[in-house]
């Protein structure tokens, strides 16, 4: 079977749908969505042009045809169709449940692939950060003095703390933001070094943290 990858959309918040839509029309039938909230602050976005903070996050299962040739079209064709700006990336996954990944390469068959639209691998990785909420400004700071220009926060709950509790004698906080932070590669060790020693699980934060490969990137 054909590879999958999922497709990360951060939007602005009521764009969600739309970009839902305009998916389904390119053979991506497959989506989550979740709220989310940028890093910057209100005055930078009004700056920058960037309109509201607040995120729509979609999360979206495709086959690796599809995904690669949704990503081209978004930055050719489509690029201003979207209603706003926001960031697309495609991550590869190595598993996936056989319904949804069967769907998502029946989807794909039907594409007629064009020549011309091979995309170059970027070098940018993809950090998430899980930590106590009411600690995303500190983690961000230390990911900005490292390079990171931005990030967005989604809110979560850890479980199976049991586990992590008796294995390092810590008690851990169940409440918890996601910071997904987007960066060129070369800066991802030293970002996550920094950000594990100042706020991993022994500090306030508490934060756990992994980095995922992206192979295609698209800034709307």
């Amino acid at each position: 079977m054909e590879a999958m990858k999922i497709i990360l959309s951060i939007v602005e918040r009521g764009q969600g749908t739309a970009i839902q839509r305009l998916y389904r029309k390119r053979q991506v039938p497959i989506h989550l969505q979740c709220p989310g909230k940028g890093t910057a602050t209100s005055e930078i976005m009004d700056i920058l042009g960037l309109g509201s903070s607040e995120k729509d996050v979609v999360v979206s299962f495709a086959a690796a045809s599809a995904a690669k040739k949704l990503l081209h079209d978004l930055d050719n064709e489509l690029r201003g169709h979207t209603g706003g700006a926001g960031i697309v990336v495609a991550i590869p996954i190595s598993g996936l449940n056989s319904l949804i990944a069967n769907l998502a390469a029946y989807h794909a068959e039907s594409l007629k692939q064009k020549e011309g639209n091979e995309m170059e691998r970027t070098e940018n990785s993809l950090i998430l950060v899980v930590c106590a909420r009411g600690c995303t400004d500190d983690v961000m700071s230390t990911a900005k003095a490292r390079g990171a220009r931005g990030g967005t926060v989604i809110k979560g709950r850890l479980s199976g703390l049991e586990e992590l509790e008796q294995a390092y004698e810590v008690e851990l906080k169940p409440e918890r933001e996601i910071v997904a932070i987007v960066v060129p590669t070369e800066l991802r060790g030293p970002i996550m070094e920094a950000i594990n020693a100042e706020h991993g699980l022994r500090s306030e934060a508490q934060a756990v943290l992994c980095s995922l490969p992206i192979e295609q990137i698209v800034r709307l």
